[in-house]
C-alpha cells in the first residue's frame, strides 16, 4: 500500500513537471504558457496570483473563492492541486516518492524492435558505457530532484522501450486515477445542449434548454446540483435573468425546458449576446459557477430553429461587452435612456365607439429598489381635454421586472377625433412612505415618431381590428404620479 502511494505521488508530480516543459512565453508581452502574443484583439490579459506572470484567459483559471477576481495560470493551479493531493500541505514538503519503472518489452519483442530500428537508422550506435543492461526502480526514498534524474536516464538505459512500433498499455489503476484526476487537462468543465428560436411576428426568442454531459463534480460526493441561468448582454442582469429548475445529484442533467425573452427587436437581434451559465447550486452557501457559453443573436435566422451543442469555458471577461453598450448609447444620444419595453394593443370599436387600450406585459424594466426589483404598474393617460375619464392604471405587480398585466381599458370617444389626441403611456415603481419612482414612457399619437406612429396610424386606420405592439420606455420628462 505504501509503494502505491509513493508511486502515484510520483506520476503527479511527474505530470507536473511535464506541464511546466510546455510553457512557450515570457510571461509578459506573450502568454506565459501558449506563447500568444498579449493585448491583440480578442486576448485579453490577466496576472496570474501566485507566479505573477502574464496570460491569456484561455490558459488561466478565475477563483471565486475572494471577493475581487483571483487569476491562476494552468502551471500554478496545477502546483496547488499536487500540493493538496500529495499531502505536502501536511508535511510542509513532498513525501516520499517513485516513478514507476518503464515496462520492459519481452526478450524476443526487444530482439525483433532492435533489428527494426537497426533498419531505420543504419549502422547500430555504441550504447553508452555506464548504461546497465537493465534498469531497476530507485529506492522508496528518492525525492524529486533524484526522480527527476532518473526519469532521464530511463529514456537512456532503455532505448528499445521506446522505439518499438508496439505500445504496452497502461495498468488499469493508472488509467483509472488519471481520468479521475481534477486538472485542466484531464477533465473539462462539460457540454450543453440548447437550442433558439426567434420569432419575428411576436418578437420573442425560444430559449430550449436540453441537457448537459460531464458537468465538473462540484460536491463532495463527485456530483453536481446543476442549474442553467441566461443573461441577454448588453442589459440589466436581474431585468433579463431566467433561470431552469435545478436538478440533484448528477453530472448529466436533462432539463428540457423552454425559457423565452418577450419584447426583442430586430435591432435587437443584431446587437445582443445570450448568455447560458452553468451553475451548481448549493443551500448552505453561494451558489457555484461551472461554465458558461456565449451565442450572438445575430448568428439565428428568423423563425428557424438553431440547436447547439458546446463545451463550456470559463468565465469570459464582459469589458468587451460594456465597451459595446457604451459606444450604443452614445451613439443614440446618453439623454433618452432605455428604461424597458412595453407591449401594448389598440383597437377601435365601431359598435361601441369606443377606444380599447390593453396592457400586455413589460420586459426589461429598470430596478428602482435596493433588491434589485420594482413594484411595477401602469399609468394611461389620454389627452387634452379628457379629464379623469381619460386616465386609468393598473394593477401593482410585486417584485418584478418583467410584469404581466393583461389588462384592458376602454375609452368614450370619436373615431374622429383621436387624431387630435395622444396617449401617453409611462411605468411607475410603487414605493410606501414616499413618491412613487417614475420607470418609463412613450406616447402616441399623430405627433409621435417612428413605432409610435405607425402603431397609432394602424389603429386609425384598421377599425375593429386589434393591434399590438412592443414600445421602447424611455426616461424623458413625465407628469408627476398620483
Amino acid at each position: 500500500m505504501e509503494a502505491m502511494e509513493q508511486e502515484r505521488i510520483g506520476r503527479l508530480i511527474n505530470r507536473l513537471d511535464d506541464m511546466k516543459k510546455t510553457v512557450c512565453g515570457d510571461g509578459v508581452s506573450r502568454c506565459f504558457v501558449c506563447g500568444e502574443q498579449l493585448g491583440t484583439p480578442g486576448v485579453n490579459a490577466v496576472v496570474c496570483e501566485d507566479c505573477k506572470k502574464s496570460m491569456c484567459t484561455k490558459c488561466g483559471t478565475q477563483c471565486s473563492s475572494r471577493p475581487r477576481a483571483v487569476w491562476l495560470c494552468k502551471i500554478c493551479r496545477e502546483q496547488r492541486e499536487v500540493w493538496k493531493r500529495s499531502g505536502a500541505w501536511f508535511f510542509k514538503g513532498f513525501p516520499k516518492h517513485f516513478l514507476p519503472a518503464p515496462m520492459t518489452l519481452s526478450k524476443p519483442q526487444e530482439e525483433a524492435a532492435s533489428a527494426a530500428a537497426a533498419e531505420r537508422k543504419g549502422p547500430p550506435a555504441p550504447q553508452p558505457k555506464e548504461a546497465p543492461p537493465q534498469t531497476q526502480p530507485p529506492p522508496s526514498g528518492w525525492f524529486i530532484v533524484t526522480n527527476l534524474h532518473y526519469c532521464a536516464v530511463s529514456q537512456i538505459l532503455c532505448p528499445a522501450a521506446y522505439s518499438a512500433p508496439v505500445r504496452q498499455q497502461p495498468p488499469p489503476e493508472e488509467e483509472e486515477e488519471a481520468n479521475d484526476y481534477d486538472s485542466d487537462e484531464a477533465t473539462t468543465l462539460g457540454s450543453l445542449e440548447f437550442g433558439l428560436l426567434y420569432d419575428q411576428e411576436s418578437n420573442s426568442l425560444h430559449c430550449s434548454i436540453l441537457k448537459a454531459k460531464g458537468l465538473k463534480p462540484m460536491d463532495s460526493n463527485g456530483l453536481a446540483d446543476p442549474y442553467v441561468k441566461l443573461h441577454l448582454l448588453p442589459g440589466a442582469s436581474k431585468s433579463t435573468k431566467l433561470r431552469t429548475k435545478t436538478l440533484r445529484n448528477t453530472r448529466n442533467p436533462a432539463w428540457n425546458e423552454t425559457l423565452t425573452y418577450h419584447g426583442l427587436t430586430d435591432d435587437d437581434m443584431q446587437r445582443k449576446t445570450l448568455r447560458l451559465s452553468v451553475c451548481d447550486e448549493d443551500k448552505f452557501g453561494h451558489n457555484e459557477f461551472i461554465g458558461e457559453t456565449r451565442v450572438a443573436l445575430k448568428k439565428l435566422k428568423i423563425n428557424q430553429k438553431k440547436t447547439f451543442n458546446v463545451c463550456l469555458e470559463r468565465v469570459i471577461p464582459v469589458s468587451v461587452m460594456k465597451s459595446t453598450s457604451n459606444a450604443f448609447n452614445l451613439a443614440y444620444g446618453g439623454e433618452a435612456e432605455e428604461r424597458g419595453r412595453i407591449l401594448i394593443s389598440l383597437m377601435y370599436s365601431t359598435q361601441l365607439n369606443r377606444l380599447i387600450v390593453g396592457v400586455v406585459r413589460c420586459v426589461h424594466l429598470a430596478a428602482m429598489d435596493a433588491n434589485g426589483y420594482s413594484d411595477p404598474y401602469v399609468k394611461i393617460c389620454l389627452k387634452p381635454d379628457m379629464g379623469k375619464k381619460g386616465k386609468s392604471k393598473t394593477q401593482i405587480k410585486k417584485r418584478t421586472l418583467n410584469p404581466e398585466f393583461n389588462e384592458e381599458f376602454s375609452y368614450d370617444i370619436k373615431h374622429s377625433e383621436l387624431a387630435k389626441k395622444i396617449l401617453a403611456i409611462s411605468v411607475w415603481d410603487y414605493d410606501i412612505g414616499k413618491a412613487n419612482d417614475y420607470i418609463g414612457g412613450c406616447q402616441l399619437g399623430i405627433s409621435a415618431k417612428g413605432e409610435q406612429l405607425k402603431h397609432w396610424y394602424e389603429c386609425l386606420k384598421n377599425k375593429d381590428k386589434k393591434i399590438e405592439r412592443w414600445h421602447t420606455l424611455l426616461n424623458e420628462t413625465h407628469v408627476s404620479s398620483d
